[in-house]
């Protein structure tokens, strides 16, 4: 007779920053709800929490956007290249298009409004440890105005990709490195850099903005 052990899957490592104590005691309160996720910090201003994330290498972050010292949008730039692991996910009160074009091209993988953030943090939190890209409700319809630019005809547009740059595109657009791509997708980092270049040509896209917005669109991403 053989006995299969079960293992408990491990818990999603968040770090949090937040300038208010209140409401990163809120906010940990909600985290802690889920027990597959686990809390490994706690932060009140933009350089204790990248002293932190160096330190911890959390899954995600959880990202207040207005911070003391460095903004969120600074502190998002220097996670990414400093942690490249990590996922970033924006908890905020701006419904602004302006934050969240800079930070979708800063390459976040999450943007919950605060008052969301009683029925929505765990889901998205959940969202973005599966490597998607989640977007609150109330903003995502600017994910797909955010970009000036037409998108391409649909069927068009993917007709001329291959699969393995529609891969690599889709990684891309929740927040994936280059790298991280690489190693997803089983090949090398000068590969997955060629692949996206190239689909981000065969598109007429510059930006991730315009990434993303096209993969919403696609319904790609779904939050």
């Amino acid at each position: 007779m053989t006995t299969t052990l079960l293992t408990k899957p491990r818990a999603v490592r968040i770090l949090l920053i937040d300038d208010h104590p209140i409401v990163l005691a809120g906010v940990k309160a909600l985290v802690m709800t889920d027990p597959n996720v686990e809390v490994v910090g706690e932060a009140f201003d933009g350089r204790s929490g990248l002293r932190l994330a160096a330190e911890f290498a959390p899954d995600i972050v959880v990202l207040d956007i207005s911070l003391p010292d460095l903004n969120g949008v600074k502190v998002a730039e220097r996670l990414r290249a400093e942690c490249p692991n990590c996922k970033i996910l924006a908890l905020t009160v701006h419904e602004d298009r302006g934050y969240l074009r800079q930070l979708l091209e800063v390459g976040i993988s999450g943007y919950l409004l605060k008052r969301s953030a009683t029925t929505e943090l765990s889901r998205a939190i959940a969202a973005v440890a599966a490597g998607g890209l989640y977007l609150d409700p109330a903003v995502a319809g600017m994910a797909v105005e955010v970009s000036a630019p037409r998108l391409p005809e649909s069927t068009t547009g993917r007709a001329e990709l291959s699969q393995r740059e529609v891969e690599v595109l889709k990684l891309a657009a929740s927040g994936h490195s280059n790298k991280s791509a690489a190693a997803i997708l089983g090949i090398g980092i000068k590969s997955a850099e060629t692949y996206k270049a190239r689909a981000m040509e065969k598109l007429g896209f510059r930006t991730r903005v315009e990434l993303v917005r096209f993969a919403v669109s696609e319904g790609w991403l779904k939050s």
